[in-house]
């Protein structure tokens, strides 16, 4: 995998998927089996079907992976509860480039003086992805900064300042932009 540097020196993995992309679910903060015994039934019913599954981080167990593989071949970076074998396997942060555009992917954690958020942008700022997508703070979040979707799918196990559950899908569009639908349990 080649390795790309972010203005924070950081190394960056950037991974190419092959063949058509179209719809992308998006995943965060699973916290299995430590805040859920498995991934609801529900997300997996609404993950049928997309031609990519990405997980920002913060999986714990690696099963979720196998998990969400049995669905869609899947694309994750580590968080701050994962394991040092998965930080190892995964990465801290990933460009994606899928269906024609590339996809800035990150957990988020990892710093005091500004928000996730920030944090994100800034990381992949360099890059100019058509999305970036986060996770960390369990809050959804679906909007635009300038061309770029910031993306946010919350969790799908343990909100936080959020009524519902929640996961994303991304729409990659045949002129090379994208959009997003927040989906609540």
């Amino acid at each position: 995998m080649p390795h790309f540097y972010s203005a924070d020196k950081e190394p960056v993995v950037k991974v190419e998927i092959k063949g058509r992309v179209q719809r992308i679910g998006v995943v965060s903060d699973t916290h299995v089996p430590s805040r859920a015994h498995c991934l609801p039934p529900e997300l997996l019913k609404g993950l049928e079907g997309v031609d990519l599954i990405l997980h920002a981080g913060d999986l714990v167990d690696e099963s979720v992976l196998l998990d969400l593989q049995a669905l869609a071949p899947v694309e994750a970076v580590a968080g701050n509860m994962d394991p040092p074998h998965l930080h190892e396997r995964l990465k801290r942060k990933k460009l994606v480039q899928a269906g024609g555009i590339l996809i800035g992917l990150i957990h988020g954690d990892g710093g005091m003086r500004r928000s996730t958020r920030q944090r994100a942008e800034e990381a992949f700022r360099s890059f100019r992805p058509q999305a970036i997508i986060f996770g960390h703070i369990h809050q959804p979040l679906c909007e635009y900064s300038g061309p770029t979707l910031i993306f946010n799918p919350g969790s799908c196990v343990d909100p936080r300042w959020s009524e519902r559950p929640s996961y994303g899908i991304l729409h990659v569009k045949p002129d090379g932009t994208v959009s997003g639908d927040l989906i609540y349990l």
